[in-house]
């Protein structure tokens, strides 16, 4: 039961089933997707394989459409094989995994592991992604050996993007079986991992939508509309923006009652069993087919007027609304970034919006720790069910925290909420949290304080970090002692944004590394990695037309990272979430990347009439042209042309694999399925590089297309521009583009140097800040209050 896990089996490819093929694929794992063949075939169509296998070939299809993407990049669809399960069944054998996602209904699945049971290796592992029937009823008629090697293995979905993979053994499963699935799942998908039981609906979806339809009875009952619910219970809750009802219309209503129908049918001993009954409006909604998203109207719908609402009592569209003063509320306590302080400032809010959140919240909390033990033994399981299955940004016992446990304990009390004697003894034992500074976590099971069980690798920068102090601090950044002789950089800016601090710091940080440390890490906090420059200094100077300020901003930027580029200690970047502009041309810099699989890659300076000024024009023909071998012929052209269309197109890659196929980074460049262990693992890159002997890369000079390669380009340009595909300042921008990656009209004489191309660059970005046009999106970026990112 240690054997890896190679090859899977996935059976039903509806949204579920293909979804988790599509990620498996991400992992690199072969992937046999099966379904049944479908029924009333012509007597043709019987005989024809493709016809046989259209469900599950139709699933991988829609997998390869989906928005957002399920698969990292459309070439890893190679690994899905799609088939039947009457034609292809038996090959479900040279699985090492199998895993059942079809119909949620007893019969159908009984009859599939009857069937498994027959055809699957003594070794391997057979996993049901059911939401929430009972392994104890799935089991029954199964050998004792296939009892044991069968668990629950709950994804959620969209699979690619839920960090959450709920783990439920059975009674006979054995532990071996338990803990190979969990390594599995940890280290080779990038989940996180929960423990439930096999209870209803286990532990995220029980509390989920427990707290869900909380929110949506007290909504009747308190008169206020779903606009007014889904303002309180999303951001201001510390939850996602989707909320309660706008969550309805993505899950999909139907969906939803399923859940809902499946925990009141079960649970028939809950006290609160009555809050999973689901109000009869919604049952007239999904007779009436208003499903959500799914059917283009829900609790809300776009109409060509804007948005409406579904009013609960009429069952009628009306105008989008809500209620003023919910909304100022709400509004307030969603300027404050700590989730905690945002969560404890509306639930003491005097209004209405207050109100009713502290009723949603100390109804939900008290049910939340009613279910410890039932459920799941700890609450860290369960804050970690909804953190990384529901994306709220604390868990229930972590919100608790935030409101303060003794007070929000005296207050439920007060209002005669129930709350079970395990949190009575907590409160007594003058325990003041559930989660304590020190890293132990309270048990309420046991009645005292334990070590929390820590993956060593979920390392956050706070404790890798030495010292009480950083090596290097300015307004911009700051430089910390990672240990192991590592020197890790981090941002301080608005959304990790550029700046001359910022910039700053990169150099100095280097000259430090190659004194006192023997690598160097950029490991940024945050949302994104980093948007890019903030061009405010850039638009002031236009605006002056002091294009000498312009030129040394850009100089000192390009200087930064060639300074990181030829560093004597290894450098490594750790980029995550929105790496643009500048941000990714400061990876560019490294000699290497661990970036998060979720990274969001490219040059967009063209969106606000430049090109890129850090280097990035030399640095994507740096990878362009450094894998071809010496004495190989190539047409350097071709590979100029690919670079100018991803940086001309402004091509943002939507993952850290697509960012690696348009040559955004190496193809050697490492990719962390969880992002907790990004640092760990750029560090761990770092580490290797200085034990293996590094040295800095040597600069190189450049064959380009030159002149001829221009008006080449220049062609394409007015083509575009004909078509209507491009407006002249478009093309503008494009030409001084040209003639950089081109190397100017000489390029094609000599080899043309590192320092030719920067300065061209450096040019070409100096005269675009001068033209009208430029300075109007940059100044529109500023009257709007946008993010000023290139």
């Amino acid at each position: 039961m240690t054997k890896p896990i190679r090859r899977a089996g996935v059976i039903g490819a509806g949204v579920m089933g293909s979804g988790i093929a599509a990620h498996f694929a991400n992992a690199g794992i072969e992937v046999l997707l099966l379904d049944i063949v479908p029924p009333n075939l012509s007597d043709a169509e019987r005989k024809d394989p493709a016809a046989r296998s259209r469900f599950a070939a139709g699933g991988l299809e829609k997998a390869l459409k989906a928005r957002p993407a399920a698969f990292f990049h459309p070439s890893h669809a190679r690994l899905v094989r799609t088939g039947n399960t009457e034609d292809h069944f038996a090959e479900l054998a040279q699985c090492d995994l199998v895993i059942e996602a079809i119909i949620e209904k007893m019969e159908p699945k009984r009859a599939l592991f009857a069937r498994l049971e027959q055809v699957m290796r003594k070794d391997a592992i057979a996993a049901s992604n059911t939401s929430g029937l009972r392994i104890e009823e799935m089991m029954q008629g199964r050998s004792e050996d296939f009892r044991k090697r069968f668990l629950v293995m709950h994804f959620f979905n969209p699979v690619r993007y839920m960090k959450l993979l709920e783990l439920v053994a059975g009674p006979d499963t054995d532990p071996a079986v338990v803990a190979r699935v969990r390594k599995f799942g940890e280290d080779v998908l990038g989940k996180g991992i929960v423990f439930g039981k096999d209870t209803p609906n286990f532990v995220g979806n029980r509390i989920g939508t427990h707290a869900m339809l909380t929110a949506i009875h007290l909504m009747l009952e308190d008169g206020l509309a779903p606009e007014d619910v889904d303002a309180i219970t999303g951001v201001a809750m510390a939850h996602p923006k989707s909320a309660s009802f706008r969550t309805g219309d993505i899950v999909g209503l139907d969906t939803f009652a399923h859940v809902a129908d499946n925990c009141y049918a079960a649970l028939e001993r809950d006290e609160d069993r009555e809050v999973f009954k689901v109000p009869a409006y919604i049952r007239s909604m999904i007779e009436a087919k208003l499903l959500g998203d799914k059917t283009k109207g829900g609790f809300y719908r776009k109409a060509k007027e804007g948005l409406e609402t579904l009013d609960p009592g009429k069952l009628q569209y009306r105008p989008h609304g809500g209620d003023e003063a919910i909304k100022k509320a709400t509004k307030s306590c969603e300027k404050i970034e700590d989730p905690a302080a945002r969560v404890k400032k509306l639930a003491n809010d005097p209004g209405k919006a207050g109100q009713f959140a502290w009723k949603v919240l100390s109804r939900s909390l008290a049910y939340t720790a009613r279910r410890v033990g039932e459920i799941a033994d700890s609450i860290v399981a369960i804050d970690d069910a909804m953190r990384w299955g529901y994306n709220w940004e604390l868990g229930p016992f972590q919100t608790w925290d935030a409101l303060g446990f003794a007070e929000t304990v005296e207050r439920m009390q007060k209002d005669g909420v129930k709350l079970p004697e395990s949190i009575l003894r907590m409160k007594q034992s003058g325990a003041t949290s559930f989660y304590r500074q020190d890293g132990a976590v309270f048990d309420l099971l046991k009645g005292e304080y334990v070590a929390r069980e820590v993956d060593p690798r979920n390392v956050t920068l706070a404790g890798a970090r030495r010292g009480v102090k950083p090596v290097l601090a300015n307004d911009g950044a700051e430089a910390w002692d990672l240990g192991d002789g590592v020197l890790g950089v981090t941002f301080k800016t608005k959304a990790n944004s550029l700046d001359p601090d910022s910039i700053g710091m990169l150099s100095l940080a280097a000259e430090k590394a190659e004194q006192d440390f023997r690598a160097l890490v950029v490991f940024n906090q945050g949302e994104h990695f980093c948007v890019g420059a903030n061009l405010f200094l850039v638009v002031m100077a236009a605006g002056n037309k002091d294009w000498d300020a312009i030129r040394k901003m850009v100089k000192g930027y390009q200087d930064a990272t060639q300074r990181l580029k030829y560093a004597s200690v290894p450098v490594v970047a750790a980029p995550y979430g929105m790496t643009l502009g500048g941000g990714l041309e400061l990876c560019f810099a490294c000699d290497a990347v661990q970036a998060a699989a979720e990274t969001y890659a490219g040059l967009v300076e063209v969106g606000v009439g430049l090109i890129p000024g850090g280097a990035g024009t030399l640095n994507m023909l740096w990878r362009a042209f450094e894998g071809i071998p010496e004495g190989v012929p190539v047409n350097s052209y071709d590979l100029v042309t690919q670079v100018f269309k991803n940086i001309a197109l402004a091509k943002v890659a939507t993952s850290a694999d697509e960012a690696k196929a348009l040559g955004f980074f190496r193809k050697t460049d490492g990719v962390s399925f969880d992002r907790a262990r990004q640092l760990h693992e750029a560090k761990a890159r770092a580490v290797g590089l200085a034990e293996a002997g590094y040295h800095a890369p040597v600069p190189r000079a450049y064959k380009l297309p030159g002149e001829s390669g221009i008006a080449t380009l220049q062609m394409m340009i007015d083509t575009l521009v004909a078509g209507g595909h491009a407006s002249e300042h478009d093309a503008k921008i494009a030409r001084k583009l040209a003639e950089v990656l081109c190397g100017g009209a000489g390029g094609a004489a000599r080899e043309v140097t590192e320092e030719e191309i920067l300065e061209l660059e450096r040019e070409a970005f100096v005269s675009l800040c001068g033209e009208p046009k430029s300075a109007e999106r940059m100044q529109y970026m500023l009257m709007n209050n946008k993010p000023l990112r290139n």
